[in-house]
């Protein structure tokens, strides 16, 4: 189940690895094979497609939100100040920060990005730049100014469950670098990192 927010390169589900195979291909692969073969090329297209899928499955199989996830997360509120905010990353050495009700039920999540562009910057350098040129350039109401206007929202949330292709799936829906894992009671249970996943997850890996 993925729920409906917001860089690294998107995810796709060629990443799983298949290769496409063309009619070429097939043919090439069934004349190196001895006797006849009473198979067409969408049968072996399709044998192939099963097979990898099968094959994904068992190397992947122990792969879970919840397994990667960093459970340790100090969310924000809608109500925190984007003056708090900006140190409660730098504190959890992260770029995105997932903001709750007092239930800890998701609202959304605050990014890198949506800090940047509450500062009127499109890149952290860019920022610096502006930062360097005029000390005074960032005003003293935006610090003041609340996630809850700040955050993307709805946030997209994967449960502690969710496997390979659910948060393959669940990435390439959003450009950000983190997502919420969410319990069963649909509370915030951590938060999965972009780049913890893709290391976990090598198409090269041996069971």
């Amino acid at each position: 189940m993925i729920q409906s927010s917001s860089p690294d390169a998107p995810i796709e589900s060629a990443d799983l690895g298949e290769i496409d195979l063309t009619d070429a291909d097939i043919l090439e692969a069934m004349r190196e094979i001895p006797g006849y073969l009473d198979i067409t090329t969408m049968d072996f297209r399709a044998v192939y497609h099963l097979a990898h899928r099968h094959a994904l499955d068992r190397l992947f199989s122990g792969i879970t939100a919840g397994r990667l996830m960093r459970g340790q997360v100090s969310p924000l509120t809608p109500e925190t100040p984007l003056a708090e905010a900006i140190p409660s990353f730098v504190r959890q050495g992260l770029k995105s920060l997932p903001v709750v009700d007092a239930q800890r039920r998701v609202l959304g999540i605050l990014t890198e990005t949506d800090v940047l562009r509450a500062l009127g910057a499109e890149t952290f350098l860019a920022l610096l730049a502006r930062v360097i040129a005029d000390a005074k350039c960032i005003k003293s109401e935006q610090h003041h100014r609340p996630v809850g206007e700040l955050m993307s929202a709805p946030a997209v949330c994967v449960p502690l469950d969710a496997g390979p292709r659910d948060l393959i799936a669940a990435f390439a829906s959003h450009p950000g670098r983190a997502m919420p894992v969410l319990a069963a009671d649909g509370r915030l249970a951590g938060l999965l990192q972009r780049k913890v996943f893709l290391s976990a997850y090598r198409p090269n890996r041996r069971p």
